[in-house]
């Protein structure tokens, strides 16, 4: 007669042991049914047991067995914050790939957090989905935990800090991207080329700020921290820092806006100041959006390959799911692209 499979294996030291849901609940002192509420991210046990009940299965390092995680037809995309045309180019990617799968996407917003709230791991536990994407976000590690101990798979998508080298991530060449936009400007003669960045706690900023400062040393440009700028990779950003820019005695000739929206801005900024694109003022932004053909002029811009990356996360999510072996690709970089439009050209009495 066979035995029946244990619900779970964990590793400690040189041996290999298993654990049923009944010895975890024992240890809790509940019954395997509240065990099982609890890995079903059911609402009714009360969050005392739930929080003991969660760090036995992590300290066990339960893994549900994926035969019998039954999972619901949804893949979970998270952001950060849903607000723009960009996040518009991601769900396309995702959904491109759902729709091929047969699955639904649901989509969740952490209100600017860089990590998703508790409420939420729950929820998704209780949805169980074939996978989850983070977007310009990440897991604690009791989420992580959370979503391992259900057999959820979960990637990265463009991650605000270093995920780790055990967290899947799909991400794009955000230094050689800033390089990229900086160099066309000192090609076209500018030497006085102010940045807006993102926020500094995200990687992706910080990478396109450190490509924009290696082209200028490079080129034996000085790097003047008066001309760089913190934004918000919104519109209201790069006006506000834009006009503080733009106002300066000693203003920029060009500016690198580190991603389009706030390239509107620094348009908006330019108008007021009775400044005109590109004879007084060159302009690059970063992401290559839909809108930045149709402004005027039309915003000389570093491609970022939004739908790709997001259809790369999604297929990776999937993969994943089915067990396939993610460690050849477990951090994936795709390649970001310089196109040139009419906001850029050389400076005034050049």
């Amino acid at each position: 007669m066979t035995s029946p499979q244990p619900a779970e294996t964990r590793t400690r030291g040189r041996g290999t042991q298993t654990a049923t849901l009944a010895e975890i609940a024992r240890e809790a002192g509940v019954s395997a049914p509240t065990v099982s509420k609890v890995l079903n991210g059911r609402a009714d046990v009360a969050p005392a047991t739930r929080s003991r009940v969660e760090e036995l299965l992590r300290s066990h390092g339960y893994r549900r067995r994926r035969a019998e995680a039954s999972r619901s037809p949804l893949i979970d995309l998270v952001f950060h914050e849903l607000e723009s045309a960009w996040a518009m180019e991601v769900i396309r990617g995702v959904e491109n790939v759902a729709r091929d799968a047969g699955l639904s996407v649901v989509l969740s917003e952490s209100a600017g957090r860089l990590t998703p709230g508790r409420t939420w791991a729950d929820q998704v536990a209780a949805r169980r989905p074939h996978g989850v994407i983070l977007v310009l976000s990440g897991l604690d590690e009791s989420g992580r935990a959370l979503l391992t101990s259900r057999s959820i798979p979960f990637v990265v998508m463009d991650p605000a800090g270093d995920p780790g080298t055990d967290v899947p991530s799909i991400g794009a060449t955000n230094w050689q991207g800033g390089l990229a936009a900086t160099r066309h400007l000192i090609d076209l003669g500018h030497t006085r080329i102010g940045a807006i960045s993102g926020p500094s706690r995200m990687m992706c900023s910080r990478a396109r700020i450190d490509g924009y400062r290696a082209a200028l040393e490079t080129a034996g440009l000085p790097v003047d921290p008066g001309l760089i700028v913190t934004g918000d990779f919104h519109h209201e950003a790069g006006y506000r820092q834009g006009l503080a820019l733009l106002r300066r005695e000693d203003r920029p000739t060009a500016v690198f806006a580190g991603n389009d929206l706030q390239a509107l801005g620094l348009y908006e900024a330019a108008r007021e100041l009775g400044l005109r694109i590109p004879e007084d003022l060159s302009v690059v932004g970063f992401d290559d959006l839909p809108v930045a053909r149709w402004v005027g002029p039309p915003l000389t811009t570093v491609r970022q390959p939004l739908t790709e990356m997001a259809e790369a996360a999604a297929k990776l999510v999937l993969d994943l799911g089915r067990g396939e072996d993610p460690v050849a690709a477990t951090r994936v970089e795709l390649a970001t692209s310089l196109v040139v439009r009419s906001s850029t050209g050389a400076p005034a009495g050049t």
